[in-house]
């Protein structure tokens, strides 16, 4: 029997014969937080990523998964979260994967790319932030113009520590201080468990700074410089890049707008784009 050209061309593919594979493909877009809040899509948390992910290394014919990312960090605990659940899939299924960074992979961003056995990055991306912010406000002066009294009642002598309405207390500080050096370490241990032997300790690559990606080639904090489809072609000759998109809310599907993303939640995602010029 025999079959057209245009046909017995893609008959290994559909017989499972000798199949470039798939490479499936997630994004990681936005601020990492606790809760999408106000801002919906612009906002990543694990449970947000969880089902994409499974569908990625659950793929059929599945050579590799690559995380593409684009976040300024946010949230520690959602970041690990994410970052954990990508090691347990990966080593269930026996599956490789790649990061790739794109506008910004910093703080958080970072610490999920460091899941991926491989990292890659454009030569515009930055990457980096390996560090630990805290940020507020302190409305003192404001409450005392406009003659609002500020009543706290509590039941332990710590419960209002860092409350932007009372002064600031310098225990309170070296209490905060002691918090960020303990999750500074932890960040730490996780990007040398990760990245090994590649990073280049000559230079303090842990102060929170951010690089551009050919200086983060050479720091050792990703593994070369190109983009996703470059990259797949070269690693993966004959593979299909199948991006696995997160399935729509009712009110998109139906037409209704997303939430409202100028909220405060909205305010704090832009900022945390905002450092890094975008």
């Amino acid at each position: 029997m025999t079959f057209p050209k245009q046909f017995s061309s893609k008959l290994p593919a559909v017989l499972g014969g000798d199949h470039g594979g798939v490479v499936a493909a997630v994004r990681i877009q936005g601020m990492i937080a606790p809760h999408g809040g106000g801002i919906g899509r612009h906002v990543v948390t694990a449970e947000s990523v969880d089902e994409q992910l499974v569908r990625a290394f659950t793929t059929d014919h599945v050579k590799a998964v690559a995380l593409v990312i684009n976040s300024p960090g946010g949230s520690p605990m959602q970041s690990e979260a994410i970052a954990s659940r990508v090691r347990g899939l990966a080593t269930k299924h026996k599956v490789p994967v790649l990061a790739f960074c794109e506008d910004v992979t910093a703080s958080g961003g970072y610490w999920v790319a460091c899941a991926a056995d491989e990292i890659y990055a454009a030569a515009t991306s930055m990457v980096g932030s390996i560090g630990v912010i805290s940020s507020g406000f302190g409305f003192v002066d404001l409450m005392n113009r406009v003659g609002v009294e500020r009543r706290v009642y509590t039941s332990g002598t710590e419960k209002a520590r860092l409350d932007p309405f009372l002064p600031e207390q310098s225990e309170d500080v070296e209490w905060l201080s002691g918090l960020q050096s303990s999750m500074h370490e932890l960040f730490r241990d996780w990007v040398t468990e990760r990245r090994g032997a590649k990073l280049d300790t000559t230079n303090d690559l842990f102060n929170g700074d951010v690089w551009l990606g050919a200086q983060a080639h050479k720091l050792g904090l990703v593994d070369g410089v190109g983009g996703v489809r470059t990259v797949i072609d070269e690693r993966f000759p004959g593979a299909e890049i199948e991006f696995v998109t997160p399935k729509r809310p009712l009110f998109a599907r139906l037409g209704m707008p997303f939430p409202d993303p100028f909220g405060m939640d909205g305010v704090v995602s832009r900022l945390a784009w905002a450092r890094f010029g975008l």
